[in-house]
């Protein structure tokens, strides 16, 4: 995720964890149905949202979440400093990996697909087409992103 969508999430952290903790089911389960995704809107992130389902992506620990693509949105090149491991839920989600940023490169990747994002290597993603793509995301806090070029935008529009 972009650099925007990590300070989003360090200021309303209290927030969006609120309701996956609200009231857990006996012996401390928690069931969450779609309806019930806390979705925020990422700030500059041109409609992408993201939710909370667990843990705090900015402390140390296990942390799991969901960010929403909407058409044609990408975000360019970045990395995390540990890894992570994306399922695509809805959609086609699409990846590319490196410092230049061309959609065009990317590979598609559709619903049930997984990607493992290794500790440090830049890489890109997003919906490149008319569909939205939803993935998961389960990482090791703390969870920054760091863009390989500080002066590009946080999410682009492309068409592909």
């Amino acid at each position: 995720m972009a650099r925007s969508t990590w300070m989003l999430l360090t200021m309303l952290a209290p927030v969006l964890l609120a309701g996956v903790t609200d009231a857990p089911a006996e012996g401390g389960f928690v069931r969450l149905r779609p309806g019930e995704l806390h979705w925020t809107d990422i700030p500059a992130g041109l409609g992408a949202q993201v939710a909370v389902i667990a843990g705090n992506p900015q402390v140390p620990g296990l942390y799991v979440v969901r960010v929403r693509f909407p058409p044609h949105v990408m975000d360019p090149p970045h990395w995390h400093p540990n890894v992570r491991y994306v399922t695509v839920l809805k959609g086609t989600w699409y990846a590319g990996t490196g410092t230049e940023f061309d959609p065009a490169q990317t590979v598609p990747l559709g619903a049930g697909n997984v990607m493992i994002h290794p500790a440090r290597v830049p890489h890109w993603d997003g919906s490149a087409t008319d569909e939205e793509a939803i993935v998961q995301i389960v990482g090791e806090g703390p969870g920054t992103s760091t863009p390989t070029d500080p002066s590009a935008p946080g999410w682009v529009r492309v068409a592909r």
